[in-house]
């Protein structure tokens, strides 16, 4: 395996300039599945990689009752530095694992106790919560997926913006835009170099949606007009993987381009500008971190194959 098995840990670095240029030139629909794949893939093949590491670790630990073949010297020489990253690796995958744990029982969590607190409500697709505390979000899931609101926060609003409230909320749902941010929060705990991307999908969700209303009441200035009293009065939403229409991020920038006009809807960005090649070096960066893992873990079940 050699070096090749730490690349897929530093090779998120090649998405860092998509990640920011998406924000400004992809439509909000693309950038948002783009680097949501980006990162899911990145963060599964250094995901693997480190558990490969972690293997020769765990035959260096003293009294393990591994099978005699996981210490052959051919297992070690598999990777440099054995003695050192194989034993970090331990306490690092260790800690990959309970935080992503940790955040998909969050998730749900949250999300159950959402649905139990409107149990008793009618079964509409829009809850409205008599509530002093302004808020609103997306809630998928259960037997149907709802719209939350409170009165606080519709008070706020004038007819117009409610429209737009309501609108920018079912395009969260019907995008499943919860599960663009459960994967891109995932893949950041499983490597922090891909936080960026998860920043950029928090923002380009609520952009896709944004769009997504302005199309549909026809009014951007509605929708400009909306989330700005939103983010001013309301608390955002209950866990960071569901979304609102006021989640926290760059508010004014979200203003400012629907006060502009409506992005194109490319597929695909042109080659020869800065988006084209930071695309082109995020995919090549992809695509070496798959190789890599992919070849990482062949050598590694052939060395096993041989020292058994």
């Amino acid at each position: 395996m050699g070096l090749f098995v730490f690349l897929p840990l530093v090779l998120p670095l090649t998405a860092w300039p998509i990640a920011r240029l998406a924000e400004q030139h992809l439509h909000p629909r693309t950038a948002t599945r783009l680097l949501t794949a980006v990162a899911a893939v990145m963060a599964l093949c250094s995901t693997v990689c480190l558990a490969l590491v972690m293997v020769v670790g765990t035959a260096q630990l003293p009294g393990n009752p591994l099978p005699d073949g996981w210490s052959d010297p051919e297992v070690r020489a598999a990777v440099p530095y054995d003695d050192v990253a194989g034993k970090a690796a331990i306490p690092a995958l260790c800690l990959v694992l309970a935080a992503c744990g940790r955040a998909l029982w969050r998730h749900r969590r949250v999300r159950r106790r959402a649905h139990g607190a409107l149990a008793g409500l009618p079964g509409t697709s829009v809850a409205v919560l008599p509530d002093d505390v302004p808020y609103a979000y997306a809630l998928p899931g259960g037997r149907r997926d709802r719209v939350v609101v409170t009165t606080a926060l519709l008070d706020r609003l004038e007819p117009a913006e409610r429209r737009a409230l309501f609108a920018h909320e079912r395009a969260h749902l019907s995008g499943r835009h919860h599960r663009f941010l459960l994967a891109v929060r995932l893949a950041a705990l499983a490597n922090p170099f891909l936080r960026p991307l998860r920043t950029a999908v928090a923002y380009t969700a609520e952009r896709w949606a944004d769009e997504e209303a302005a199309r549909v009441t026809g009014n951007r200035r509605a929708v400009a007009t909306a989330i700005g009293k939103a983010a001013l009065v309301s608390r955002g939403t209950p866990v960071a993987t569901l979304a609102g229409l006021a989640a926290p991020g760059p508010v004014p920038r979200r203003v400012a381009a629907l006060l502009g006009p409506a992005p194109a809807a490319r597929r695909r960005p042109s080659v020869f500008t800065s988006v084209g090649l930071a695309a082109w070096a995020a995919a090549a960066g992809t695509a070496a971190s798959v190789m890599s893992s992919a070849n990482a873990t062949v050598t590694m079940f052939l060395i096993f194959r041989a020292a058994f």
